[in-house]
């Protein structure tokens, strides 16, 4: 029976192991020195490695003959956890055995002592769809550990783990594993297998893979079966992944070089007629052009057709105006029912792109040097303290303009004249927030964790958390998730103990606000001191001296 490759040519010591050095190196060193605790927390991307990690450092535990902490794979213990066959090495898929029972008769049978190993291991994969109730099964079992039973969960979703199990357990996170060292894996695997290939094939599959060597091998092997001759063909890999040809791109980047809209569009044509994505189309774009950003800052070149050489000449503010138009087309491409239209729009766009010559040495200092004047100005005016606003006429909208977010102010001074009224729970509640920061930040994923990692939280109470964020823009898109929100609230209510709501402000509005709320707060003190010294201190007639005169307490 035919072996998929990807089991084929499964790691099976710490050795083999591609793009996971730090946890190969960690976990050797635990077993050469015999400091194996009773729980460990396998997170990352799908077909990084989790489970073949799993069932390594089972064996490397348990092996009589281990050398450096690496397993020997003669011996039976070796031989009979690769083949899934020896009992003391439990290997549990959560997402089919997710209940109470299930992990109840975990814990009863964990009191028992191993048969035949040294280490009785349970290996549970995508733990995050363990219940509730299972999860708190499962926590009992790690408060009391068994002596020699092991624990070792792996899971792709972390955000999903209960922080009281997450404080349990030694965390190892997978990394996406390079696309160089995906390449040189699949080169040796051909090699293996004594298969010819084409290097751009090989180049096209491990991008595709992005980070993932489980899906690089599949996409491998569905390559292989439509090879007749033994060879592994451009034209192939390209057919499987759905991926763009290089030449096609080559041709399509070099009319809009060129400003040939008419042929520009010519080449999008052929690309649709031969049934590619749009999507994938932009997105192979994206990549085709950072990597002629990536050629000429030094970078390796991994294309080798004359036309690519030709596009290195188009300026990098060209492509950066380029990759931006491509950015927010693909977007409007995802979110539309005709995608094709979207691409011709794009093509014309990117055709006509004028990039404005950058400003003189001269003009550029000027301008530096009045942007610092006005940015000491607001801040003197932020330090004066005074109740003077200078009044502004509303800013009329053009026509066509995108809106500029403005943060809820009444909810911010709220927030501000409870944490006036009540400092020290303001304080607690502040503190507790940054405690929890870091943890909010690892159990976000892509574009929730890009936006939260360029905020800091400044402000607090039960309800909302104020963060503020460098760009205005991050944080009006913040607001629009509302996932992102619910998301943030749930991970607060276990890192933390309350579960506000995302209150976003730039950080240049959040020190306008602080002076003004400070300003009035001031002001009003003020006046309230002015009208005591009236009611209680000068005799009638001498009203116009309250602000001559100081209270001084004996």
């Amino acid at each position: 029976m035919y072996q998929a490759l990807y089991r084929k040519y499964r790691s099976q010591t710490f050795s083999q192991l591609v793009g996971q050095e730090i946890v190969a190196k960690t976990l050797k060193q635990a077993v050469e020195q015999e400091k194996i605790s009773h729980a460990y927390l396998f997170s990352g991307p799908r077909g990084t490695g989790k489970t073949s990690v799993a069932k390594i450092f089972a064996k490397a535990m348990n092996c009589p003959n281990q050398v450096a902490g690496e397993p020997c794979n003669n011996c039976y213990i070796c031989q009979a956890v690769t083949d899934g066959s020896l009992e003391d090495v439990i290997e549990m898929d959560a997402a089919s055995n997710n209940g109470v029972d299930e992990i109840r008769d975990i814990r009863d049978k964990s009191t028992y002592a191993p048969s035949v190993a040294h280490y009785k291991v349970y290996i549970i994969d995508e733990v995050h769809m363990l219940s509730t109730g299972a999860f708190n099964a499962l926590l009992k079992t790690l408060e009391e550990p068994t002596p020699n039973v092991v624990f070792i969960l792996a899971t792709t979703e972390l955000h999903k783990i209960p922080a009281t199990i997450l404080s349990r357990v030694q965390r190892f996170e997978f990394k996406s594993i390079k696309t160089q060292d995906i390449r040189n894996h699949i080169f040796h695997i051909l090699e293996k297998e004594g298969i010819d290939y084409e290097t751009e094939a090989v180049e096209i599959i491990a991008r595709r893979a992005e980070g993932g060597m489980r899906d690089a091998l599949s996409i491998l092997d569905q390559a292989l079966s439509l090879t007749n001759d033994d060879k592994l063909t451009t034209a192939v890999s390209e057919e499987i992944t759905g991926t763009i040809s290089l030449s096609a791109l080559d041709d399509y980047v070099a009319a809009l070089a060129q400003k040939d809209v008419t042929r520009a569009l010519e080449n999008l044509q052929v690309i649709f007629e031969n049934g590619k994505s749009m999507t994938r189309f932009v997105t192979d774009l994206l990549q085709y052009l950072r990597d002629i950003l990536i050629v000429q800052t030094g970078g390796e070149n991994t294309h080798h057709s004359q036309t690519f050489k030709d596009n290195l000449s188009l300026s990098q503010d060209l492509l950066f105006e380029m990759i931006t138009i491509a950015t927010r087309s693909l977007a409007d491409m995802k979110a539309s029912l005709q995608p094709k239209i979207y691409a011709e729009m794009m093509t014309i766009r990117l055709a006509e792109l004028e990039v404005k010559p950058a400003l003189s040495g001269q003009v550029a200092d000027e301008l530096a040097s009045l942007r610092d004047e006005v940015a000491r100005l607001k801040q003197a005016l932020s330090n004066s303290g005074s109740s003077l606003k200078p009044t502004a006429s509303p800013v009329s909208k053009q026509s066509g303009s995108k809106s500029v977010y403005r943060v809820d102010r009444n909810k911010v001074y709220s927030i501000l004249q409870e944490a006036v009224e009540s400092p020290d729970l303001a304080r607690q509640n502040l503190v507790r927030l940054q405690n929890a920061w870091g943890e909010v930040i690892e159990s976000l994923s892509g574009p929730d964790k890009a936006l939260l990692a360029g905020s800091q939280p400044v402000a607090a109470n039960e309800r909302h958390a104020i963060l503020a964020f460098e760009s205005n823009f991050n944080a009006g898109q913040t607001m629009k998730r509302d996932n992102l929100n619910t998301m943030f609230g749930n991970i607060l209510s276990q890192a933390a103990g309350f579960s506000p709501e995302i209150l976003a402000i730039s950080i240049e509005e959040w020190k306008e606000v602080r002076a003004d709320f400070s300003a009035k707060a001031k002001s009003s003190q003020g006046q309230t001191i002015k009208e005591d010294i009236e009611e209680s201190v000068l005799p009638q007639g001498f009203e116009f001296l309250a602000d001559k005169v100081t209270i001084t307490e004996d």
